[in-house]
């Protein structure tokens, strides 16, 4: 059976339905006898119906602005 840590790591693909049907199987086994990774699960499948049923929002352009600028000093930091 999968650990919490794996269990994570699997669940962007299995939520995509792009991985290995043994993966699908594990991460199933893994939310059903483990109720933290369920309402981690439950709650990410209900967050993502809520936003693929709405519309995108454009930032406002200083907004933008200032997250490209935090997104680059973030990069820059890690990749010294």
């Amino acid at each position: 059976m999968l650990t919490c840590k794996e269990f994570l790591t699997a669940l962007n693909e299995y939520l995509d339905e792009s991985d290995d049907a043994q993966i699908r199987e594990e991460v199933e086994a893994h939310i059903k006898e483990c109720p933290n990774c369920w309402v981690v699960f439950d709650t990410t499948l209900k967050t993502l119906k809520v936003f693929k049923g709405s519309e995108p929002l454009d930032f406002p352009p200083d907004v933008h602005a200032r997250l490209m600028e935090r997104i680059h000093r973030k990069i820059s930091e890690n990749g010294s």
